[in-house]
């Protein structure tokens, strides 16, 4: 699979891949609207380093040291994209920090497998107001 920088034209796609992620997720509250989900993949696209792969079944992205999204569609999952993603994130990086939710069971599995530990949790202290967890990597001295 090859990755690519995520452009503007992305943001209908990926939108959609959080969108379907959040309407498949029967603890997972909708807050905003589908128009508001490509929204926030647009800003992310503008501020963080974005990327997807050549058919936009998934993204990440990386801003600093944090990774504020990781969203591989239904059909992709379990085909190694997210590894591949998450391990072009950690290029030149030293350190990776994320949140994801409590009830994210799949998730949290995928993250620690990766190499990221749990540093912190929260009851809820986030828009959804559902329990998560702070996941860091750290790369081997």
């Amino acid at each position: 699979m090859t990755l690519r920088p995520a452009d503007p034209g992305d943001a209908p796609a990926l939108g959609a891949i959080l969108s379907d992620w959040i309407d498949e997720t029967e603890w997972m509250p909708r807050l905003h609207s589908r128009d508001e989900d490509r929204g926030f993949v647009a800003g992310l696209i503008a501020t963080a380093e974005v990327w997807t792969d050549a058919t936009c079944s998934g993204f990440i992205a990386r801003s600093g040291e944090e990774l504020p999204a990781l969203y591989i569609a239904a059909h992709a999952r379990g085909t190694g994209l997210g590894a591949q993603l998450v391990h072009h994130a950690r290029s030149g990086r030293d350190r990776l920090g994320l949140w994801t939710f409590q009830a994210n069971s799949r998730a949290i599995a995928f993250y620690r497998r990766q190499g990221f530990r749990e540093a912190a949790r929260t009851d809820g202290d986030n828009d959804e107001d559902l329990p998560d967890m702070r996941l860091i990597w750290e790369r081997a001295p």
